[in-house]
């Protein structure tokens, strides 16, 4: 039995993940460690271990989305669509235990100057951008809260910090968890820009306790290593208390799911500061 990183959690804690799954590559021209099928039950298996009551994934074909849905069980659910401007394709659905958490309204925007047209591009990246929000509300403490998925653009600078700022105005006052792939470090503007006024915090650097070292997240099925740039995030607004944060470099029957390490962190959203 394959022993979780963190696994579930009781209330009020709550288990948040974000992960990218790597887009599924099976030609032959492709590596065996990218071709899906290969990936596919390491990825099952570190999802049916952890089982996350939130869950940001990034680079999701809909196969996939629908094998990590079989995955987590009959209680998940997922919202979002591919990127493009059918709605098909690549995507960054959001995943939520739905006997923890009721789903309000959900919502896939553009990171783009048309933020409602799908598949539209701005600011210097080839491919769109998207983010996928969900109010959701909390059935074991009553409060509710917005969460936020993304995977920003890894070529174009410009597009990363204006992608921010459309991201920072979906936060608006909290309070929020955001997830995603960012494609930037700690020390880049992206980040910078992101957590510039503390509105938004970095789960991993206010977590009460940190499982592990911090390592990169972009391990490309090698085993990670320390003082290498994490670039996959999970960010709160103040209104969380973040108990612990950790990232997960297991492997499962010598298998990586991705080549991206998921984190995992626990928050908690007080009564006090939540709205109903």
């Amino acid at each position: 039995m394959t022993v979780p990183l963190i696994g579930p959690v009781d209330p009020p804690g709550l288990h948040v993940t974000t992960f990218n799954i790597r887009r599924r590559m099976d030609g032959l021209a492709w590596r065996r460690a990218d071709r899906w099928r290969h990936r596919r039950p390491a990825a099952r298996d570190l999802l049916t271990s952890e089982r996350p009551a939130l869950l940001g994934l990034q680079e999701a074909m809909p196969d996939q989305a629908d094998d990590v849905l079989n995955a987590l069980g009959p209680r998940y659910r997922f919202v979002g669509h591919g990127r493009g401007a059918r709605r098909t394709g690549e995507g960054c659905p959001l995943y939520f235990d739905t006997e923890r958490l009721e789903l309000l309204e959900w919502d896939q925007t553009a990171l783009s100057e048309h933020p409602h047209q799908p598949g539209s591009r701005s600011w210097g990246n080839p491919i769109p951008r998207i983010a996928v929000t969900a109010r959701l509300r909390d059935r074991a403490t009553g409060t509710s809260f917005l969460a936020i998925n993304t995977h920003l653009d890894p070529f174009s600078p410009r597009s990363r910090l204006r992608s921010v700022d459309t991201l920072r105005a979906l936060v608006g006052d909290g309070p929020a968890i955001l997830t995603g792939d960012l494609n930037a470090g700690a020390e880049s503007r992206t980040l910078r820009a992101l957590l510039a006024d503390e509105s938004l915090k970095d789960a991993w650097t206010v977590a009460e306790h940190r499982l592990g070292a911090s390592v990169g997240t972009f391990a490309n099925y090698r085993p990670p290593r320390t003082g290498t740039t994490r670039i996959d995030w999970i960010v709160v607004t103040p209104d969380f208390a973040v108990e612990r944060a950790g990232i997960n470099a297991r492997r499962f029957d010598g298998s990586w799911p991705s080549d991206h390490l998921p984190v995992q962190a626990v928050v908690r959203l007080g009564e006090e500061n939540g709205p109903v």
